[in-house]
């Protein structure tokens, strides 16, 4: 009611458009129908008809090998469909023939890892992770050290991995680079 009012104040014609939506509403007697895609009516021969219903009565295992026999019958490839109006991300390269040649996987990216330290050196030790770890604090640092075995960075680059050894060996920790 307190909406209707406060309509009333504000626009009469807003009112004039309410009623008009209400009274459609009320004098539509007859029921939605489902649209036909694009307008058009499907026609549907009877042998299709009689597929999907065989096939709409599959379990999934049974489908799964259906799909497998036709991929075979029609020499379709396994990799999976891409959606309408998609791009493709690259252009796909050909093949070289080295193939016999075996190819090796350069590690870009590599783990320092804390293993073990001397005890004698373990204020020095908490300093120096203090200084190369950024935000932690005196009493973090000396609970990382105590935590050892522990990371003490992931996925850093060779050289990165290098320096964080060499200066924590310095100070009496045992460091593995993996």
């Amino acid at each position: 009611m307190f909406v209707l009012r406060n309509l009333v104040r504000s626009d009469s014609s807003k009112i004039r458009s309410f009623s008009r939506c209400c009274v459609r509403a009320q004098t539509a007697a007859e029921p939605l129908s489902t649209p036909t895609p694009d307008g058009h009516p499907i026609n549907i021969t009877p042998k299709i008809e009689k597929l999907v219903a065989d096939i709409s009565q599959l379990t999934l295992v049974e489908v799964s090998e259906l799909s497998t026999a036709l991929k075979q019958r029609l020499n379709l490839p396994d990799a999976p469909m891409m959606a309408m109006g998609a791009m493709p991300v690259g252009a796909a390269q050909p093949q070289e023939d080295d193939e016999d040649a075996p190819t090796k996987a350069v590690k870009t990216d590599f783990t320092v890892k804390l293993m073990k330290y001397d005890e004698k050196q373990k204020v020095a030790l908490i300093k120096e992770i203090k200084n190369l770890l950024e935000g932690m604090n005196l009493v973090q640092a000396k609970k990382f050290v105590e935590s050892a075995p522990t990371v003490v960075k992931a996925d850093v680059p060779k050289e990165e991995a290098e320096k964080l050894k060499e200066a924590l060996v310095k100070v009496g920790a045992e460091i593995t680079i993996e």
